[in-house]
């Protein structure tokens, strides 16, 4: 977890889960299996497995902890949608991100199809975002997948853009993020797939952040795009209706759960505790 994130779109980053796999191109050069690794080097207890994804329940309350309002970027070292993430697990810190309503949590996957899959299962209060990485076009399908979820805020993050996006439909997307890889190992960006994106977010009235150029030397390439940078962000309320609505329906899957009236309890060995939103933790 971090203060003061260096991430341009985020304040803060928090990682009750730690570690994963490749799925696209656009994991190639990934910065966290990278940051992993020094880590553990460093003794870091949160990654003695490396990069292997290992839960870390010790860390999901910390956001309760953080009374200042921040934006919270949710997993910046793994990816909560994971196929070995338990779906308890998941539930579990979903609750934590209702609970602690002051804060905004940013939660961003590349397993589209899992979040998809287990988007009725979930709550979805106002102050969670969520979005999928799209780096080419080979993965647009992730777009679709996120169109049915019923976040208040759906993002897309366009990191690393590896390729046009001629195709990129924005409807029901709140947020778009664009930038090119950075690294010494850096796959270039061209300039017109990046205004391709940009105009479409004009014409769609979705806000854009531009987050960088990249390159082996992202400092100095700069985040300007047309002179200017580009830093807009959502309106949290754009689907707050659609969102609540959800909420009323939400079912969680049956996967290790039972259903007693109201009351939820969850059955994990992760730690025991009734949290004030009625579902029980423990064995």
């Amino acid at each position: 977890m971090a203060w003061n994130s260096q991430i341009e779109w985020t304040e803060a980053t928090w990682n009750p889960v730690t570690g994963c796999t490749k799925v696209s191109q656009g994991c190639k050069h990934c910065y966290a299996e990278l940051l992993a690794s020094r880590l553990r080097a460093m003794g870091q207890p949160n990654y003695s497995n490396g990069f292997r994804l290992t839960l870390q329940p010790h860390m999901l309350e910390l956001p309760l902890r953080w009374k200042r309002p921040l934006r919270i970027f949710v997993n910046s070292m793994s990816d909560l949608f994971h196929e070995d993430v338990p779906v308890e697990y998941i539930a579990r810190v979903f609750e934590v991100m209702e609970i602690s309503n002051w804060h905004t949590f940013q939660v961003l996957t590349k397993r589209a199809s899992r979040l998809a899959a287990l988007a009725s299962a979930l709550r979805w209060p106002e102050n969670v975002w969520v979005g999928v990485s799209v780096e080419n076009a080979d993965n647009l399908d992730r777009v679709e997948k996120l169109r049915e979820v019923p976040a208040a805020v759906k993002f897309l993050s366009l990191e690393p853009l590896l390729g046009p996006l001629s195709g990129l439909n924005l409807k029901d997307v709140q947020w778009v993020i664009v930038g090119g890889e950075s690294g010494p190992k850096a796959r270039s960006v061209d300039r017109e797939w990046i205004l391709d994106i940009r105009n479409k977010c004009l014409a769609g009235r979705v806000p854009f952040f531009f987050k960088q150029w990249g390159g082996a030397n992202k400092k100095a390439a700069g985040r300007l795009l047309d002179g200017r940078t580009w830093d807009e962000m959502p309106q949290a309320a754009a689907s707050s209706r659609q969102a609540a609505e959800h909420r009323e329906k939400a079912e969680l899957p049956a996967e290790g759960i039972a259903k007693h009236g109201r009351r939820v309890v969850v059955k994990t060995g992760y730690s025991s505790r009734v949290s004030p939103t009625g579902w029980e933790f423990g064995r």
